[in-house]
């Protein structure tokens, strides 16, 4: 007993979902897409962690 409510409510949480279509704000994402001459001028991972020995980039050792 009470299933039914449940399985409505996900129902309707699930359509509620499927229809929904945020403002996109193109100017953001232009500049996402773009990025900025600051984000491409740094390594996106820390060079410092980073040995030339090491072939694991994780640093978890394999012994």
């Amino acid at each position: 007993m009470g299933r039914g409510r449940a399985k409505a409510k996900q129902t309707k949480v699930a359509r509620e979902l499927k229809y929904y279509s945020p403002e996109t704000d193109f100017s953001q994402l232009e500049r996402e897409l773009h990025g900025s001459t600051k984000e491409r001028d740094e390594p996106s991972y820390d060079s410092s962690r980073w040995d030339e020995d090491d072939d694991d980039p994780s640093g978890r050792r394999t012994d």
